[in-house]
């Protein structure tokens, strides 16, 4: 796992365009998916835009903090 904010930009900007499954704690035994394709990146965030079937809203946003944390975990189709 990269150790720092710009490792873990330069292996996501590889990736931008592919299809993404976000896995995310959302709490107490609770997990969110979210699948979709990754939009841009920037210096501390990227962003993913949903697929619009699944979820009633178009875009989400991470923190590279959270894949650090491991609060979120991603898969690239």
């Amino acid at each position: 796992m990269p150790a720092s904010f710009a490792s873990i930009k330069r292996d996501l900007d590889g990736h931008i365009g592919d299809g993404i499954t976000v896995v995310a704690q959302a709490g107490r035994k609770r997990v969110t998916r979210r699948h979709g394709k990754l939009a841009e990146t920037f210096h501390s965030v990227f962003v993913v835009d949903l697929d619009p079937t699944e979820n009633s809203f178009e875009r989400v946003s991470y923190s590279y903090v959270d894949l650090l944390t491991k609060s979120i975990e991603l898969t690239f189709d």
